[in-house]
């Protein structure tokens, strides 16, 4: 390309010796030497002479210049793909004769005309000034193991998503009058997907496909983590009331809750309801709260009344930061809750079916007007061994609701029917794994699968024994109207019944866990008429994977 532009500035420098050859030069040096003396003539001839052979050495150049310009295009293949050069402007500008001077030289020969890239030569809808560079590769996706779920990772960080699921299989064998047959269950299939949108946003989603009843979605939130001390969570999600109800299905020490759980909010939907939540970690941790509104009757149904319910809690580590291990990881905290139930809504009492499903202590009534729950609390953990206490109460009117007989008045008030349930247990790693609050032991030596996070070889797996000793309690005063036209009566019940626990657990590895729950349910107060007070044995096994 740079011989091309050198032809034609030489050419131009023929057409200009040419020029001063032709005749009209020729009649003015005539003219000027019949004024001029014969040494002025001499010396334009002289000239003259001097611009010839300027115009013979470029000559050769050209010819130089071309036949190696023929070499290179026949070594070289043609580039489909070669961007075409135009003059941006035909008017080519004067040479004068010290450049010519300095061509003779050997001096670098400048371009006389301004180039520029042809975009009619580019293919279409790709930029002319990107033809020649070299195509950017984007960087791939991140996807591995972290030791705890898959993951996908965008390449800055920005944005990952991990699935995560579980599963638990249960065969439940009972003993006592009136008990349910012995039955494998489904008890839960979840799966669903956690992630962040930068550092600020988690997202999860969790839905179960054993749910025979309502949604199958469980959780669907998004966290704003603004600071570590205040957050806000918006969607549906468990509601922060109890202990228990903060530690997830494959955490649990036992394979059912404790009789407290029958007392927590939307405790009919596995605890969850929509809301909103605003929460946070003070100190590093130290003292952790939380304070939202939800809907109160769980998922998949609307709410009856214009009140939400409203929960506040607080849980404290006051020794957290201690160097000493025996108190480091004690926990203690309590909670409230506020709402409003709506008799035209046929809203009733809290259901007294146990947990096993043995059999239901306290039958459903009628509620109208406000509720109240009552949380305490506390965590004792060191190395293996955890200790963990609850007490709850419920109390909730019944404003209004009438006599609940046949031809009563409708809109009598009846006493509030109050409810209590405490639950202590306490487990054991025999295997010398470290119990975590709400987590599973790291597994140091399991018997097949994956080795866990941390720890090698192969061994028995982990293995847990645990006790636990639980009541509950739940009275629904009676009253007597005593009117002339529509007499009425209500009975009282006062009924209360207590369980032992006892459960063996074995972990294989660190996603799957067996446990055997050997349980004593003590009926004092039958509820049902003709039952009398006894005790049921109750045999519960499940086998649990996760991922």
């Amino acid at each position: 390309m740079r011989s091309l532009t050198i032809s034609f500035a030489l050419v131009f420098l023929l057409v200009l010796g040419s020029l001063a050859q032709s005749s009209p030069s020729d009649n003015k040096v005539a003219s000027a030497s019949e004024a001029a003396s014969k040494q002025e003539v001499d010396q334009l001839r002289d000239q003259v002479a001097a611009q010839q052979k300027t115009i013979e050495e470029l000559k050769e150049m050209v010819q130089k210049l071309a036949g190696e310009e023929q070499v290179e295009a026949k070594a070289k293949p043609a580039d489909s793909r070669a961007v075409e050069v135009r003059p941006v402007a035909d008017a080519p500008t004067a040479v004068s004769n010290p450049e010519l001077n300095a061509i003779s030289d050997g001096a670098r020969l400048r371009n006389a005309i301004l180039m520029e890239l042809d975009p009619a030569a580019a293919p279409a809808g790709e930029p002319v000034a990107q033809q020649n560079a070299p195509p950017k590769e984007s960087a791939p996706l991140t996807a591995g193991w972290d030791g705890e779920h898959f993951f996908v990772r965008s390449p800055n960080g920005q944005f990952s998503i991990s699935p995560y699921g579980y599963v638990d299989t249960d065969y439940r064998a009972y003993k006592g009058d009136g008990a349910p047959a012995d039955t494998f269950v489904l008890r839960r299939a979840r799966f669903g997907f956690q992630g962040n949108y930068g550092s600020h946003f988690q997202f999860a989603l969790l839905t179960d496909a054993a749910s025979t009843t309502g949604s199958i979605v469980r959780d669907v939130y998004l966290n704003v983590r603004i600071v570590p001390e205040f957050q806000f969570q918006a969607g549906q999600f468990k509601t922060p009331f109890g202990q228990e109800s903060g530690t997830g299905a494959t955490n649990l020490d036992f394979v059912e809750r404790g009789f407290q759980a029958l007392l927590y909010p939307s405790a009919a939907s596995a605890f969850r309801s929509p809301g909103i939540a605003l929460h946070g970690d003070i100190a590093g941790g130290v003292m952790q709260w939380w304070a939202g509104a939800f809907n109160g009757k769980g998922y998949a149904v609307v709410n009856t009344t214009n009140q939400p319910e409203v929960i506040g809690r607080l849980r404290f580590y006051p020794f957290r930061k201690s160097n000493n291990g025996w108190v480091r990881e004690f926990a203690f905290g309590g909670a409230i809750d506020r709402a409003r139930s709506r008799g035209l809504s046929g809203d009733e009492s809290f259901s007294g079916t146990l947990p096993d499903q043995a059999y239901s202590f306290f039958p459903q009534f009628a509620i109208n007007g406000p509720i109240q729950r009552y949380n305490g609390e506390f965590t004792y953990l060191k190395s293996g061994f955890a200790l963990r206490s609850e007490f709850d109460q419920l109390n909730m009117s019944r404003n209004n609701v009438g006599s609940e007989q046949s031809g009563g008045i409708g809109d009598l008030s009846l006493p509030s029917i109050i409810a209590k349930a405490w639950d202590v247990q306490a487990t054991y790693l025999l295997s010398g794994e470290k119990r975590p609050e709400n987590g599973t032991p790291r597994v140091k030596h399991p018997l097949f699968g994956p080795d866990t996070p941390g720890g090698h070889g192969r061994g028995l797996g982990a293995w847990e024994v645990g006790l636990r000793f639980m009541g509950i309690h739940a009275n629904e005063p009676g009253a007597n109207f005593e009117t002339y036209y529509t007499p009425g009566y209500v009975p009282t019940f006062n009924y209360h019944t207590d369980e032992i626990t006892v459960g063996l657990n074995w972990y294989p590895n660190y996603w799957t866990r067996y446990m055997i729950n050997l349980g004593i349910d003590q009926l004092k107060d039958p509820s049902t008429i003709g039952a009398i007070p006894q005790n049921y044995y109750v045999i519960s096994q499940e086998l649990q994977f996760r991922f």
